[in-house]
């Protein structure tokens, strides 16, 4: 039995020693890389962005605004209105408004101040009145006393004056909208109320209100005339517009997203503005200006030409300001192998050393190829036999890129080992072809690359261009915010592998003071 054993470990180290011998002599030939299907290089690419802004105007900015340009007093005159009685008569009246206030309701804002004021009714008593001197005595006591229509015998043929207390109220109603040059239209109308006031004279009674109220009404009719067209003329909406326009109009530094890639700039250039028709609420009136921008990412800084619109798109309202920024990254695949090599490489296979072979990955690159993405991995696979048989062999693996969004990460899918890599790990032996599914595994779980470092970089850099948009002043107050980087999709030749992201966040204003 001994002499069996000892042949047997002789024959053992001779058979070992042949091997090394014939692989140092002969050694296999290595398998050949599998057909790659190239793709054309990635055109370069132009993403959309927009920002949507809410601007609420407060009523009080509306009312401060109002007091100061809207005519405290009226008046005006009216001839002869009681000939029959009175020559040369003439009515005259002066009101003065109260504090405006505004209000808003069902899409309508309301301006309304109370009137108060003088009427006056100036002429001569005709000779006619002291036939009906009887009639008169007493009648126009509701007017000017008791005492005045006693001593209508001695006025035939003298002056006239008397006076009496107006009170009423103006009503202003707005439906505002929207024009495509950059303008407000009012829609203004006017609703005047007098007070009923009655002036009995020589058995008729003469009705002041009525008398009074055409008067106001074209008085009021004017000057909410003026008002129109001043608004309709004002360009306060459009010198906005173009400010935030000149703002959007820049390239903004990306700095380095991640380590291995050169400074990038993301440039924006506005194309679009949209905006919706005023909304009135009960404490403000809501405007909505929005601007939509291509933008790209670039290796260096431009100054690109934004001509400003001559027109606003009218689209419907929004309920919710945002901002969206669209930008695509390139990222070499030489960055994605260091990425890549870093979750991989130097992980053994099967990790609890259970299987027929022991396998450590000892390099990794990647490339696209077609639509999916092609690993070349250097794989030592050595046999956990008494012999010890093993060998350096390359593995050829083809997988499907797939984005996960809430993690930010790229993970293969779909992973198929090449046929030729097969081959090569049989050279070892057959048994080393059991290492493959626990490859596959190993890969399935570990080869995933972590996009954050170039989301993040992104990120930051575009928050800070969005801080450039808020600011508080006088009368204005304007707040944006990132909110989230969205990565929305990913593509790639043979060299490049483009990520396609979206910054999502928040921007709002508030009006409490209008420009005077």
């Amino acid at each position: 039995m001994r002499n069996i054993v000892v042949g047997v470990a002789i024959f053992a180290f001779f058979f070992t020693i042949a091997l090394r011998v014939m692989d140092t002599l002969w050694p296999p030939e290595p398998p050949s890389a599998p057909a790659v299907v190239t793709s054309p290089p990635l055109a370069p690419m132009t993403t959309s962005s927009f920002l949507i802004a809410p601007i609420a105007v407060s009523d009080i900015a509306i009312r401060e605004a109002l007091e100061a340009v809207a005519p405290r007093d009226l008046a005006g005159k009216r001839d002869n209105p009681v000939s029959s009685l009175l020559s040369k008569a003439e009515i005259g009246w002066t009101m003065t408004r109260g504090p405006l206030g505004v209000s808003g309701r069902s899409d309508t804002m309301t301006v309304s101040t109370a009137l108060n004021g003088t009427f006056r009714l100036t002429g001569q008593v005709g000779a006619q009145v002291g036939a009906q001197v009887g009639n008169i005595t007493g009648r126009i006591a509701g007017f000017a006393g008791a005492d005045v229509g006693n001593a209508v015998q001695s006025l035939a043929g003298k002056t006239f004056d008397q006076k009496a207390e107006l009170r009423g109220n103006v009503a202003v109603l707005s439906r505002p909208s929207l024009t495509p040059g950059w303008r407000l239209e009012p829609n203004l109308t006017s609703q005047v109320t007098i007070q009923e006031v009655s002036l009995p004279i020589s058995g008729s009674v003469f009705n002041v209100a009525k008398e009074v109220k055409p008067l106001v009404d074209r008085a009021v009719a004017e000057n909410v005339a003026a008002l129109g067209t001043r608004i309709r003329n004002d360009p306060s909406i459009e010198q906005a517009a173009r400010r935030e326009w000149a703002k959007l109009c820049r390239s903004i530094s990306l700095k380095k997203t991640a380590a291995g890639l050169p400074d990038l700039w993301l440039e924006m250039r506005p194309v679009r503005a949209f905006a919706a028709h005023p909304r009135i609420e009960p404490q403000a009136v809501n405007l909505v200006l929005g601007v939509q921008a291509e933008t790209r990412v670039i290796p260096g800084e431009t100054k690109p030409n934004c001509p400003f619109p001559a027109q606003v798109d009218i689209v419907p309202q929004v309920d919710r300001g945002r901002v969206s920024i669209g930008l695509a990254i390139d990222v070499p695949f030489t960055e994605v192998t260091r990425l890549l090599q870093a979750q991989i490489k130097g992980r053994s296979f099967p990790d609890d050393g259970s299987g027929p072979i022991a396998a450590t990955i000892e390099a990794a690159t990647v490339q696209g190829a077609g639509d999916r993405l092609l690993i070349v991995l250097k794989v030592r696979a050595r046999e956990t036999s008494w012999f010890h048989f093993g060998a350096l062999a390359d593995v050829f693996v083809r997988g499907r890129a797939t984005l996960d969004r809430d993690n930010q990460i790229l993970r293969l899918t779909d992973i198929a080992i090449d046929v030729e890599s097969e081959a090569a790990m049989g050279l070892v032996s057959a048994a080393a072809r059991a290492a493959l599914p626990y490859l596959q595994t190993t890969l399935a779980e570990k080869a995933v690359i972590d996009l954050k470092p170039f989301a993040a970089g992104a990120r930051d850099s575009i928050a800070a261009a969005v801080d450039a948009f808020t600011r508080q002043e006088p009368g204005v107050r304007v707040d944006a915010a990132i909110s989230d980087l969205r990565l929305a999709s990913i593509e790639f030749d043979a060299v490049i592998l483009r990520l396609v992201m979206e910054v999502n966040g928040t921007v709002a204003a508030s009006v409490t003071a209008l420009p005077k």
